[in-house]
């Protein structure tokens, strides 16, 4: 933006209808006897205030030049009004120039050798901005002149009195400051009229351009004077403290100089006799220490501990100890980042190839990016991924720092249970060192890793401390910029560091330290997913692992799926991958001794070389039977259908329960037996049948412990059926908790609960309504086929469930 490039506010800019624009009516000043026209062309100016009576040389660029040419003549009047601010754009009149300015007259225009202008100035009046008018393309200010008064002032002794000392503390100011030439001290000394110093002063002086505005529009000498000389005291003491820190900083330098050179001396003398190890060992960490970027107060621990080791004799175990101490200091990145990677489609790439579904982290993930690469300030965040074991929790962190082009480090906080593995000894013990979080940040060479803390559910609690506890600074964002380790002594920011924690459950997890990190669940795969990626990474990884390629062996789908099916039983793909293996072995086996193998496999080759199937799963068996219901479970190793038998038998009206069940399961069947009673004449049940009869329910598989709430609903269900002898509908299984009203709770583990319903070929599930929402965040691929009713009341249940057909062959119940 040039100087005089600036736009007019409609509502101040006065388009003249008169057609005699050109006839300027001057105004006649009696003092100077100058004929001053009443419209002057504008000539804003920057960083600084023309003052009346001050002559001033500007630098003036293209579109001043052109101005200047315009309007130039000899002893022209302009203008002066200064921006209040630089403006990126044409500035206003009416808010981006001061109103006060001074009536100039050009004095001359001086060619400079580089061809630029320089246009000399001699401030004449001070006036007020009126209003705008237009003549030939060049804005014109009409102004009133600002009255000052002269009378009194002039020869008032104390007005002399201020103008004197405000001359003094000029001088002293440019004595004090750098950047202020002393022919300026000089002039100000030569100056006679008080109302011209003030006016000089003010213009050379190290001002605020708003300070100087300001002395500009006061009209009153008497007060003009004492603002500038108020101004210009604290602007001396400003200059003065700042004169008495440096010269004490220039007396540390010096004395951090002479101490250089005579230690440079020592150094000299000590390579003529022959340099000693100690003395190499010392000379290095001092010359890595100047290369480190910590604070000031870091240096002055790292600069005493290094001149207590010098004291220390060095067949001491205290020097060996300190040296560790010095050399750790040393080793870690302080203030030492890796620049992040913000290309989020790049990012998205490359966890799409390593990982196959795991959706939410990776949109999880990206969001962080995109906020790190707007803000470029943000903390980074503490996710902890939940899910069975094989699901891809600690390979996704080296995919997060693939993508973020971080370094990578990993502990593994299983067994842990001493809290000095995280906080560190004190140094002073023997054989004392950091905790394991310093050491990866160490390892890792960068302030800013993606840092895994894997199987951070299985910490224990020793004599020792509580791990879990001295994690809690480490995990929360509000704390850990000052982590505070027993070895270091000092604190560590590691705010930067994103932590990646993986858990099997929750449950097992300190309630404080999981409400600091921020919970992804990854639920199991289902065979469509394990398909792809035994095909896109483990097959791949494993041919090559074994010595073969591509087109020695191929892995048809089919064969994928009986693998699968047969020969694993989990939620993750680790199993997977360790039969893919065993099959690759078979085959390098056969190729090495030169034997027939097919080198595309099929179903009936992985039989061959695997043998028998090691599992089933449960498939539905019909609904021939009064009294077994098909229920859904969650298991470590993904959803599992589980079948509720119930029988009757006479006797008493007791209930027994079998199949290794735990307290919660027990008191599900209680309930579900309670409710029947309460709710027999729904049923159609005379009440002292249950006097009579006596209530088995069992589960099978009764080496499986099995507990939880979820079989509620299947147990009721079981014992209406089995009381009633009522068929129960074809293709269903259920899950829910209920209550003694009658009332189905939602449960968990729904995705993994469908799975299992599918394998199974069940078509109808049953669910409690509250979990209508579970069923929204599942993938549409693993809900082809199946149909879901929500229930909300065990009648509505029972409606829907029980057919009218009883079973036959089965005892009458009266």
């Amino acid at each position: 933006m040039d100087v005089c490039d600036f736009l007019v506010d409609p509502a101040f800019f006065i388009e003249s209808a008169k057609k005699d624009l050109d006839v300027l009516i001057p105004v006649y000043d009696e003092n100077e006897k100058l004929f001053i026209p009443n419209a002057i062309p504008i000539f804003p100016i920057r960083h600084t205030v023309l003052f009346p009576g001050v002559v001033m040389p500007l630098n003036i660029g293209q579109q001043s030049k052109n101005f200047i040419d315009d309007i130039y003549e000899e002893k022209q009047f302009i203008a002066t009004l200064t921006l209040k601010k630089i403006v990126l754009d044409r500035p206003l009149l009416t808010t981006d120039l001061y109103a006060v300015g001074t009536i100039a007259q050009i004095v001359k225009i001086l060619e400079m050798p580089d061809n630029s202008r320089v246009l000399v100035l001699h401030g004449k009046k001070r006036f007020i901005a009126e209003s705008v008018v237009k003549k030939k393309n060049i804005f014109h200010v009409k102004y009133n002149l600002l009255d000052e008064v002269q009378s009194k002032e002039q020869n008032d002794p104390e007005y002399e009195a201020l103008t004197e000392t405000i001359k003094e503390l000029a001088i002293r100011i440019i004595d004090l400051s750098s950047s202020l030439s002393p022919e300026i001290a000089f002039v100000i000394k030569n100056i006679e009229d008080p109302s011209l110093a003030i006016n000089f002063v003010a213009t050379h002086s190290p001002l605020k351009l708003t300070d100087k505005q300001k002395i500009l529009e006061i009209v009153d000498p008497k007060q003009q004077a004492l603002t500038l000389l108020e101004l210009l005291a604290h602007e001396l003491q400003l200059l003065e403290l700042k004169y008495l820190l440096e010269n004490k900083v220039k007396a540390g330098f010096d004395k951090q100089q002479r101490e250089y050179m005579l230690q440079q001396q020592i150094r000299i003398i000590q390579e003529e006799l022959g340099d000693d190890p100690l003395n190499q060992e010392f000379r290095y960490l001092e010359e890595t220490a100047t290369l480190k970027r910590w604070k000031t107060g870091i240096g002055k621990v790292f600069e005493r501990e290094l001149k207590k080791l010098q004291r220390l004799n060095p067949a001491s175990i205290e020097y060996s100890n300190q040296l560790n101490y010095l050399y750790t200091f040393i080793d870690l990145p302080w203030n030492v980042c890796t620049k992040d990677h913000f290309n989020l489609k790049q990012a998205k790439k490359v966890l799409d190839n390593e990982h196959f579904g795991l959706d939410k982290v990776k949109e999880r993930l990206l969001e962080y990016l995109a906020v790190l690469k707007l803000r470029n300030d943000l903390k980074s965040p503490i996710l902890c991924l939940v899910g069975p074991p094989g699901v891809g929790k600690t390979s996704l962190g080296k995919s997060i720092a693939k993508a973020l082009h971080r370094n990578y480090v990993r502990i593994s906080l299983g067994g842990v249970h001493d809290e000095a593995e995280i906080r560190g000894h004190r140094k002073t013990y023997i054989g004392a060192m950091p905790g394991r979080i310093i050491q990866s940040i160490k390892k890792a060479k960068s302030a800013n890793p993606v840092f895994v803390l894997d199987e951070i559910d299985k910490m224990g609690t020793g004599a020792q401390g509580d791990p879990a506890s001295a994690l809690l600074e480490v995990l929360d964002p509000e704390q850990n910029s000052s982590f505070y380790d027993n070895y270091l002594e000092v604190e560590f920011d590691l705010s930067k560091v994103m932590f990646v924690a993986t858990a099997n459950n929750l449950t097992s997890i300190n309630p404080a330290l999981r409400d600091r990190m921020e919970v992804i669940e990854l639920s199991g795969y289902v065979l469509e997913e394990k398909v792809s990626i035994a095909q896109k990474h483990l097959i791949p990884k494993q041919i090559v692992a074994h010595g073969l390629n591509e087109q020695q062996v191929n892995f048809t789908p089919e064969a994928i799926n009986f693998i699968i099916e047969n020969y694993t039983r989990e939620s993750g793909v680790r199993e997977l991958d360790k039969v893919i293996a065993s099959v690759l072995r078979n085959l390098a086996k056969k190729y090495v001794i030169k034997a027939d193998y097919p080198h595309t496999l099929f179903a009936k080759d992985i039989r061959e070389i695997l043998g028998a199937p090691k599992y089933f799963f449960e498939r539905y068996q019909g609904n021939d039977y009064a009294g077994v219901v098909t229920g859904l479970a969650w298991t470590a190793e993904g959803g599992d259908i589980l079948f509720i038998e119930s029988s009757l038998s006479h006797g008493t009206g007791t209930l027994t329960l079998t199949g290794n069940l735990g307290s919660v399961m027990k008191e599900s069947a209680v309930i579900a037996l309670e409710y029947i009673r309460a709710n027999c004449q729904q049923l159609q049940l005379s009440y002292d049948i249950f006097e009579r009869w006596n209530v088995h329910i069992h589960v099978p598989e009764g080496a499986i412990p099995k507990d939880g709430p979820s079989a509620g609903l299947a147990m009721v269900v079981a014992m209406a059926s089995a009381f009633t002898r009522r068929k129960i509908r074809s293709k269903i299984a259920m899950t829910g908790e209920i209550t003694l009203r009658g009332k189905v709770l939602p449960v968990g583990g729904i995705k993994e609960k469908i799975l299992a319903a599918k394998r199974a070929n069940v078509t109808d599930i049953y669910l409690p309504a509250a979990n209508r929402k579970d069923i929204e965040e599942v993938n549409e691929l693993f809900l082809k086929g199946l149909n879901f009713i929500y229930i909300d009341d065990i009648s509505d249940a029972l409606q829907h469930t029980l057919l009218k057909e009883k079973v036959k062959n089965l005892l009458k119940i009266e």
